[in-house]
């Protein structure tokens, strides 16, 4: 995702999310919205409207079978996969990639909160316009 302008006049990427109502995916769906990216959205059923307020183009229940499969509903593949969910194996998200395509995920933000818990964590976060 580096390089992504946030004024929206950059090229339209495919993005899912996973675990979109969470605060990682919270995050990701509104930074994602800035950048001008086509967002599909997993999320629990009683988040639809959360994460479609949040900016996602498109929205699967998770324990739907679409959402299982992480099915664009538009059958988009996606350029980008940000992982924020537990559980989900690899061939799974593989499988919904463009052949460029590229996954993401938080365990770094993980383990920045593990060490936050015990008084460790450093670093910084920017968001340039």
């Amino acid at each position: 995702l580096a390089g992504l302008k946030l004024d929206g006049t950059g090229l339209e990427v495919n993005v899912l999310v996973t675990a979109a109502s969470g605060g990682v995916g919270q995050y990701a769906v509104q930074l994602l919205k800035l950048a001008n990216a086509h967002i599909t959205a997993t999320f629990g059923a009683r988040n639809m409207d959360l994460v479609r307020i949040l900016g996602a183009d498109e929205v699967l229940d998770y324990k739907a079978p679409n959402g299982v499969a992480l099915k664009s509903p538009s059958g988009r593949k996606y350029d980008v996969i940000i992982h924020c969910a537990h559980n989900i194996p690899w061939s799974t998200l593989e499988a919904n990639l463009t052949s460029k395509g590229k996954r993401t995920s938080n365990s770094k933000a993980e383990e920045a909160w593990a060490k936050s818990i015990d008084g460790h964590a450093t670093g910084n976060i920017l968001v340039e316009p």
